[in-house]
């Protein structure tokens, strides 16, 4: 039923309910809203203001209910009743004297466009300060943060990150949608976090690649030795070990396990595994891997030595001398009998395992 205030406005005292999915939260909560007359709105934005000291009000901030509030605001989603250009609309437009008292309790006016806006405003902020838009899922922009814009406080930017990219929040009128896209990839937006998954795993591997080879090997030759990394590996922390820090701390023994057993990362994604093997990825596993070395590297020891295998123990597969590689390198003769993915491979060392502890003989690669 209407109702007409000193002030002339018109209002309902009729209390509204219903099932909202709020723009930035996490989940659907029942809301329930109602339109009361400025006077009675400003009194609860006073009471606000007086517990909090500002009208940042939270997203899906439901009046308690306490003394501090007027009774017949408790238990209404206050955000969702005053910051709506349908409220703007019907009591602060055209009313200078009201803009006025609510600037002196800090009217946060920029809450009044689309959460879109806000919502971009947000990540423009967090590209800024981290120099890219990976948020972290449980990521809310902080209060009382002024190097943030108030209208963003409290904006659960990890969860519209998550939602953009599953569900195409806000993305789906078909009017705005295209130049929102635009927006988003302008400032780095990931689509696909798989993606990023296998880049960071990618390169953990190239770089365990380039150590490994600068550890151990001096050819100049391309690398293509099989990648052998340790079930248990873990990147280490710190400058000292060489690693770049955003890959510090992360299981690469464990990734290559799951990639082995698991294809993660590899579904449906062909050119991914093609990657992979580029860098000498082990698709078998370290001990399968390290018998498939043996048969391969006894079979061009036994056609070099007539037909015999009688390794010494402390024979290694050896490199090329520098005169030879750099005739390699200029096609002047014949190919070296040792590839180079066994360069210094402790073949005598793996043949006695072999014969004294059954090494090999057991397990996954017998």
């Amino acid at each position: 039923m209407e109702k007409k205030t000193k002030s002339g406005d018109i209002y309902d005292h009729k209390i509204e309910s219903e099932v909202t999915r709020n723009k930035v939260g996490s989940r659907a909560v029942k809301s329930i809203y109602k339109e009361l007359s400025y006077e009675d709105a400003l009194d609860v934005l006073r009471a606000y203001h007086a517990k909090h000291g500002n009208l940042v009000i939270p997203r899906r901030y439901i009046v308690p209910k306490t003394y501090d509030f007027p009774e017949e605001w408790q238990g209404v989603d206050l955000d969702k009743s005053i910051y709506t250009m349908h409220w703007w609309t019907l009591h602060i437009k055209s009313r200078p004297e009201r803009v006025s008292e609510l600037n002196k309790l800090g009217f946060v006016w920029e809450r009044l466009q689309p959460e879109w806006n806000l919502v971009l405003e947000a990540l423009v902020m967090y590209y800024t300060e981290n120099g890219h838009i990976k948020v972290p899922s449980a990521y809310v922009v902080p209060f009382d943060d002024n190097t943030w814009p108030k209208a963003t406080w409290g904006i659960a930017l990890g969860n519209c990150v998550h939602r953009i990219r599953s569900r195409h929040d806000f993305l789906r009128d078909e009017d705005t949608s295209h130049s929102r896209r635009k927006q988003l990839d302008g400032l780095g937006f990931v689509w696909d976090v798989s993606e990023i998954a296998f880049k960071n795993f990618y390169n953990a591997l190239k770089h365990y690649n380039r150590l490994e080879r600068e550890q151990n090997y001096s050819s100049t030759l391309p690398y293509t030795r099989t990648l052998r990394v340790p079930s248990t590996f873990v990147i280490p922390s710190g400058v000292e070990h060489g690693w770049p820090q955003d890959l510090w701390g992360y299981p690469l023994g464990v990734k290559c396990t799951a990639v082995r057993q698991k294809r993660i990362y590899l579904k449906n994604n062909p050119e991914r595994a093609r990657a992979l093997e580029n860098i000498g990825f082990n698709w078998f596993g370290n001990a399968t891997l390290g018998w498939l070395e043996v048969v391969h590297a006894a079979a061009i020891y036994s056609k070099l030595h007539g037909r015999t295998l009688d390794v010494p123990a402390k024979f290694v597969v050896p490199s090329p001398p520098e005169t030879h590689r750099d005739a390699l390198l200029l096609n002047m003769e014949e190919p070296w009998p040792w590839p180079e993915k066994l360069w210094g491979f402790p073949l005598g060392q793996r043949l006695k395992d072999i014969r004294l502890k059954n090494a090999y003989m057991t397990g996954d690669s017998a």
